[in-house]
């Protein structure tokens, strides 16, 4: 007679340090795919439903880093992890920190300089989705730094969403989180200032959004930007299905509507501005990706 046995695989032993809205949202979901699971707050009470669960409490941060192999953070900014983990130095040597802090490039690399001094295996990362969809396997998680880091906790970050390892440079991570947040507020912005000037005639939003972003946006906008996108590594903006003076014109229509219809045209202005100035640096018989040259600049002094 054959017995059966068990093939589960073993999970990693985990610490989560820092349980804000992102924070529990990790905890639980590494706690509920199996991981052994040890959890510090600054407020300690903030971990009693994790501990409920089978997590368990550290009395100090310290304690905390030394029960797993692997030490999650999730805190506001570099300082917090900083000022959090100075008390945890002795023991990070040998484990694996794996930051989800926000941050700038800079900091990011001064984080590996201050986890390398401390002998720790450092990786940091980047939380590209609200904490509802952490534990998704389409969920994207960003992580650059040590290579060999990365593919000895893989599995580990899978469990927590679809890890996605950007390269060694440590600050790569934290700049695509930027650079896609900065992509969100501007096309959030664009999307409210069309709705408000739409709204003007008592269109409702929801309707608006339909077509906007229905359609417009994944048909229109992402289709041109896809198609072109290998152009702007090149430089080359051709011309022949719209110039920049051409995109002027429609940009002027914009501010003028704005002014008509009693809405904010800071945004227009701003647009139309650019062009004005991609048109006086010579662009204007591209198209209006050449906008992208004037951004690659630092803001002129005024």
């Amino acid at each position: 007679m054959t017995t059966q046995h068990s093939t589960a695989p073993m999970r990693t032993a985990v610490t989560v340090v820092g349980l804000g809205p992102m924070g529990l949202a990790l905890a639980e979901t590494l706690l509920k795919q199996g991981h052994p699971m040890t959890v510090w707050n600054r407020t300690p009470e903030k971990a009693d439903g994790l501990v409920a669960q089978g997590a368990r409490r550290a009395a100090t941060v310290a304690d905390a880093v030394a029960a797993s192999p692997v030490t999650v953070v999730c805190l506001k900014d570099y300082e917090a992890l900083y000022e959090t983990l100075d008390s945890a130095s002795a023991v990070l040597a040998g484990r694996a920190l794996v930051n989800l802090s926000s941050g700038t490039p800079t900091e990011a690399h001064a984080a590996v300089a201050w986890a390398r001094e401390r002998e720790a295996d450092y990786l940091d990362g980047a939380i590209m989705v609200p904490p509802p969809a952490v534990g998704h396997p389409d969920s994207v998680f960003l992580y650059s730094g040590l290579r060999e880091v990365f593919d000895a906790h893989r599995s580990t970050l899978a469990t927590m969403g679809g890890p996605t390892y950007l390269g060694p440079d440590p600050s790569l991570a934290v700049l695509y989180n930027t650079a896609l947040l900065d992509f969100m507020y501007a096309s959030l912005n664009g999307f409210l200032h069309a709705a408000a000037l739409v709204g003007t005639a008592n269109v409702e939003v929801a309707k608006f959004a339909e077509l906007a972003i229905g359609w417009f946006l994944p048909a229109v906008v992402g289709a041109t930007v896809l198609a072109q996108a290998p152009r702007l590594d090149q430089g080359d903006y051709p011309g022949d299905q719209g110039t920049m003076e051409m995109n002027l014109n429609a940009l002027e229509h914009i501010a003028r509507t704005s002014l008509e219809r009693n809405v904010s045209s800071d945004q227009p202005k701003l647009m139309k501005e650019l062009a004005e100035r991609a048109i006086a640096e010579g662009h204007g018989g591209q198209n209006y990706l050449a906008v992208f040259e004037l951004l690659k600049k630092p803001t002129p002094s005024s």
